[in-house]
């Protein structure tokens, strides 16, 4: 396991704590304390590409005054090619201010395609360095494969969510390793759920709900509608007791919740209000509990601790297919990617075929107000140049900064995908926008000077996935 122990002892036995060692007191201190992101950590994938390299993780300048803004300053390349880096996360977060000595330092990657988990160093945040790996087979021992969501959980610990079993197959369940980046073992019960993609976790109100896409041996090698007849992608919710480990309740969301994929709890810790996105079916859901529905209705914000109900899942928000010639149905939206603001004022997604984002004022929880959009790549004509550069697929990973004025995306999704729906991704790269947010009217506005073109990586084209900045961010920090 390399030197993960010595380093580990390192940050363990760091004396001069201070909260923004991990992160923010409380959501809005993360507004007003968190200076503007500088850095962006952005996985570059060979995966699925003419290029015979091994995935990298760039470090991209985002400082308007550096001489270096917008470009891809420094790059890690993993071992082994084929691991096709994805999401990621790190060892520690806002929920573990109250652990003494912990530090938001370590990055833990895993590639989805290989089950092969890299932690990689960020004590220089502009020269992160390869820490150690966690190889396969040591995941497999867990009947274990596809790793895809990352989160710190309090106790030092991190859990990833794992689509697949050793064999690629269903069911998928939930890695743990502890804080030398050790497989500890599972911490779900085998077979306590078949389908498996996101998860967030709501201490203070006991509670995680994770997320269904498909087994790794039905997405990896692209998307076939018939998988779809057959059964063989995602509808359903899991509500989990967060102390006890256990599925408490699960919703099947039906037609209108087909493949839902990312999860996001609003980020007061005392909130039973998140969304879900429905990406095939193109659906927004409203996930709350009873009990925090009878709050809001009795003129209250709903956010407030209340006695436990059921939990539900109401339909707010329908993006309607579009008509394209070269299909024989309608196109969906597919909603991918998600972010709620950190005042918990604004939601964003992307609609990555019909390359649009689009911003919600979510202030009444339950009514999710349109209030902005912006279009660029997707299939429907409105590929724009950015800074010389022609678009060539919809907004992807969305990334908001802290204080909810700058959204960030990427136009890839996964390698196969990408070569069925946007093939000039692989023979192009990919690219890294921005949108100037005014949250005080709800506006959007491309910012058309900003580009980090991933097309121009001295081994050739790469695709940009997921997006994170040393000091935390929206979809990444998660308050006890």
């Amino acid at each position: 396991m390399g030197s993960s122990s010595d380093h580990a002892g390192h940050a363990h036995g760091h004396h001069d704590h201070r909260v923004s060692d991990v992160g923010y007191e409380t959501p809005q201190a993360a507004i007003e304390q968190a200076a503007r992101e500088t850095i962006a950590y952005v996985p570059a994938l060979y995966v699925g590409t003419d290029v015979d390299a091994p995935d990298m993780l760039a470090v991209v300048d985002l400082d308007p005054d550096s001489e270096t803004y917008c470009e891809i300053v420094d790059r890690i390349e993993m071992r082994v090619k084929g691991d096709e880096l994805h999401h990621f996360g790190w060892n520690a977060c806002s929920s573990s201010c109250h652990v003494e000595g912990a530090q938001r330092r370590y990055l833990v990657v895993p590639g989805n395609r290989s089950s092969r988990i890299y932690v990689v160093d960020t004590d220089d945040p502009r020269h992160p360095e390869l820490e150690t790996v966690v190889e396969p087979e040591a995941v497999f021992e867990h009947d274990l494969s596809a790793p895809h969501t990352v989160h710190c959980i309090p106790d030092e610990k991190i859990m990833i969510s794992m689509l697949g079993n050793a064999d690629g197959d269903l069911p998928g369940g939930f890695l743990l390793l502890d804080a030398d980046f050790e497989v500890e073992g599972r911490w779900d019960a085998p077979g306590d759920i078949e389908m498996n993609y996101d998860f967030w976790y709501q201490p203070r109100r006991n509670v995680m709900v994770s997320s269904e896409w498909a087994a790794p041996a039905t997405y990896q090698p692209g998307f076939d509608l018939e998988d779809v007849e057959a059964g063989n992608y995602g509808r359903k919710l899991h509500f989990w007791n967060w102390e006890d480990r256990t599925v408490e309740q699960t919703i099947d969301l039906g037609e209108e919740g087909l493949v839902p994929l990312e999860v996001r709890f609003l980020h007061s810790p005392d909130s039973e209000h998140a969304y879900v996105g429905a990406a095939l079916s193109s659906n927004m859901f409203h996930l709350y509990r009873e009990s925090a529905a009878r709050g809001a209705a009795d003129g209250a914000s709903g956010d407030e601790p209340r006695a436990g109900g059921e939990w539900r899942a109401d339909k707010v928000i329908d993006v309607e297919p579009r008509e394209h010639e070269d299909w024989d149905m309608p196109v969906p939206g597919l909603i991918t990617d998600l972010v709620v603001s950190m005042d918990d004022r604004y939601l964003f997604f992307s609609n990555w075929l019909h390359g649009e984002v689009r911003m919600y004022d979510i202030s009444d929880r339950a009514n999710p107000r349109l209030v902005d959009t912006v279009s660029v790549g997707g299939l429907f004509g409105d590929r724009r140049e950015v800074a010389g550069r022609t678009i060539n697929a919809g907004p992807q990973m969305l990334q908001l900064s802290l204080d909810g004025e700058r959204l960030y995306f990427t136009t890839s999704l996964y390698s196969s995908w990408d070569d069925q729906f946007f093939p000039e991704e692989a023979e192009q790269g990919s690219v890294m926008l921005k949108v100037d947010v005014d949250p005080r009217e709800g506006t959007m506005v491309l910012d058309e000077k900003f580009l980090v073109d991933f097309g121009t990586l001295p081994k050739g084209p790469a695709r940009a996935h997921e997006i994170r900045w040393p000091e935390g961010d929206c979809t990444s920090d998660i308050w006890m």
